[in-house]
């Protein structure tokens, strides 16, 4: 009988104790399966043995020899710095910080083995940090590797050396078992099976193509990231198949109301507005559930589509509730929706965490009942204490911040004698194509590509805040001079406490009503009372402040025409994303409008990337786009929140041309090896497994 690898704990290897075991586990590492398919990220050639005069600026190499000198320095930072020689020429290694055991460790005569980068110091050639061990002189010729080392992922107190030397052990357990093959064979071109993958994956001969390897594109790594693409496709599209077969209260064309709110608005929907609620209507009259995301870029107009929406289904006497990700962008969404919907007699109701118990009773008991229409919270509306009347319709606002689970948790509140709410799903962060084709593959996408006519382009500049006198100056005549309104935005910095950073925020404003005694200036932050808030925006947005102090809590918020001038502090420390979301807050009438993005020096090489990036572009696309590739998916969406971009060799950017293949293989598999479906999807994805609660 063959072994199940997926059975065999970890503790069964030889090295592996209880703490070592539980140091894997911190990386999801629990089987000897689950080693197998713990897959390096990148490769080293250790093959090799270079002479120290063949060594060259740039090459990573290995080399050996004997030290021959041995010198500590700490003028601006404790150093170690060894020279070894291989008798014809010698290079220094060097250590910064390092500890008294490894100086003892380097005595003159020792043989030492050395991998690393090649660097020009200012008295030659040395080695920053390399990979080193001590050899015996039987060593020095017949302990040569005979294939590229792999680098794997790895945590706190888990050497490289621990981890392969255990996956050489899962490797020699592999041979006598096998891991099932899942994948038809035939299914691409240069296919292998997964067992052949997995050992040439681990330990890949020395005459392999290092640099192919290195870029992932050598059939044994194409084969596993085809069958990971495999389990997320399959895993999305299980949904797509469940949600074709439950039903949905169907909603077919009204216009009373609709025509009423249209009437009360001071302009006309573009055209791309038109077309996302002609979709979003036809998915509607159905009796399945409509699954529809819509995307478009800060200042579009998704709210007012969301609107239109949710007025078809209080038409047909059902309820909506919309789900935002903040209390601060719910309640910026009573204050929409209750404008618009209160003058055509809609009944419209905050839920929120920070609610007092009578009155959350109350709003309960009214949603219960049917009198309110229009719900609208954050994640307190899925809690088992809300009872919906009739829901229909589920709007879930800024989508890339929830998960697969929550946003199906949040329609099953609805579900009612197996009839489910239609789902509708925004955001302003513009998906790219290769996620939309992978996680967000369960559901249909508009996009809203116009903004309404009149805006102006807005123009970004990237200046040193030792430039901050500069800046006030330009401030003052703006506001003063030009009756322009500006906001000064105070990013959250990581690490600091609540108190610090609302001290902070608060330093900055009184600094500034000292340099601009002539200026009216507001301040606004997160913690504050939801009415202090709503009464600093409404004398903001009424004209009677000139400036606006905040956090990033303005990422959303009202339309203020005249505000034309942002600067933000700190901006190396933002994301791309953020960063333009902020940047929407301005550019919404037809003054030119600027936005100044202060830095902080040193300025890192990933921060000028994205400052360049954001300075040069207006496009969300374009900057969605940019900011997946800089950041991977993981940190784009938010890992924590979806659990589903945690990949272990896919990556969407390098792989995306691989996904039109993997799509047209999960067809198959769903039709001719569904048995296989479920093994493929818990094998990658395992208690992640998005299907799981759907």
């Amino acid at each position: 009988m063959l072994l199940q690898l997926s059975e065999i704990p970890l503790t069964t290897l030889s090295g592996i104790g209880k703490k070592t075991a539980q140091k894997f586990a911190k990386i999801r590492i629990n089987s000897v399966q689950d080693l197998l398919f713990h897959l390096p990220f990148r490769y080293e050639d250790h093959t090799h043995i270079y002479p120290i005069n063949e060594l060259y600026v740039g090459l990573y190499a290995t080399l050996q020899g004997r030290v021959i000198d041995i010198n500590t320095t700490s003028r601006k930072r404790k150093m170690l710095i060894v020279q070894i020689s291989d008798g014809n020429s010698a290079i220094m290694l060097r250590f910064l910080n390092f500890t008294t055991t490894l100086k003892k460790n380097f005595s003159k005569g020792k043989l030492v083995r050395a991998y690393g980068k090649i660097q020009r110091s200012c008295v030659g050639l040395e080695i920053l940090h390399p990979d080193y061990e001590f050899l015996t002189s039987k060593q020095r010729l017949n302990d040569i590797k005979k294939n590229l080392t792999p680098i794997y992922p790895t945590t706190s107190g888990l050497k490289q050396i621990t981890l392969r030397n255990s996956t050489s052990q899962a490797l020699l357990l592999l041979k006598k078992s096998e891991i099932q093959e899942l994948l038809p064979s035939g299914m691409y071109a240069q296919q292998m099976t997964i067992n052949q993958a997995l050992h040439i994956i681990h330990r890949p001969p020395s005459n392999l193509n290092l640099d192919l390897f290195n870029k992932h594109k050598h059939p044994a790594q194409i084969r596993l990231i085809i069958e990971e693409l495999l389990a997320q496709n399959l895993s999305t599209l299980l949904i797509r198949k469940k949600k074709q077969k439950e039903l949905a209260n169907p909603l077919p064309k009204t216009s009373t109301l609709k025509q009423k709110l249209l009437k009360l608005l001071p302009f006309e929907l573009t055209n791309a507005q038109k077309r996302v609620v002609k979709e979003i209507e036809t998915d509607l009259v159905k009796t399945k559930p409509m699954m529809r995301l819509v995307q478009g870029d800060v200042g579009s107009g998704k709210t007012l589509v969301a609107a239109l929406s949710a007025i078809r289904a209080i038409e047909h006497n059902y309820q909506v509730a919309l789900m935002a990700p903040t209390e601060l962008l719910a309640e910026q969404h009573m204050l929409n929706f209750s404008g618009w919907f209160k003058k055509i007699g809609l009944q419209v109701s905050l839920l929120v965490g920070r609610l007092k118990d009578k009155e959350k009773k109350k709003q309960l008991a009214r949603i219960a009942t049917g009198e309110i229409h229009m719900i609208i919270g954050t994640h307190a509306l899925f809690q088992k204490h809300v009872k919906f009347h009739n829901l229909a319709l589920v709007v879930i606002d800024e989508q890339h911040r929830f998960g697969v689970h929550q946003r199906l948790n949040f329609c099953n509140k609805g579900l009612k004698q197996q009839i489910y709410p239609h789902q509708l799903t925004m955001t302003a962060t513009p998906i790219p194509r290769t996620l939309a084709m992978t996680t967000y593959a369960d559901l249909e996408t508009s996009t809203i590509n116009e903004l309404p006519p009149g805006r102006t382009e807005i123009q970004t500049v990237v200046i040193s805040d030792k430039k901050r006198d500069d800046i006030i100056e330009r401030v003052h005549n703006a506001c003063l001079n030009e009756g322009k309104q500006a906001y000064w935005v105070c990013p959250l910095i990581e690490n600091k406490s609540e108190i610090s950073e609302i001290q902070s925020v608060t330093n900055i404003s009184e600094k500034l009503k000292r340099k601009l005694p002539n200026l009216k200036i507001g301040l606004i932050y997160g913690r504050m009372q939801a009415s202090e808030k709503q009464r600093i925006m409404r004398k903001f947005q009424e004209n009677e402040l000139n400036l606006l102090v905040a956090t990033t809590v303005i990422e959303v918020g009202v339309d203020i025409p005249n505000a034309s001038l942002m600067i933000i502090e700190n901006s190396e420390r933002l994301g791309l994303t953020q960063l333009h979301q902020l940047r929407g807050r301005i550019g919404r009438g037809s003054v030119k409008s600027y936005c100044i993005l202060l830095y902080h020096s040193p300025l890192y090489k990933i921060a000028q990337k994205r400052l360049s990036i954001i300075r040069q572009n207006n496009d969300g696309f374009i900057i969605a786009q940019k900011d997946l590739e800089i950041r991977g998916p993981g940190e784009f969406l938010g890992t924590k929140q979806t659990g589903l971009v945690d990949f272990k060799i896919v990556n969407l950017i390098r792989d995306q041309d691989l996904i039109p293949e993997v799509q047209r293989i999960a067809r198959y598999m769903y039709k001719n090896r569904p048995q296989n479906i479920t093994a493929i999807i818990d094998r990658w994805i395992g208690n992640r497994n998005i299907y799981s609660k759907v």
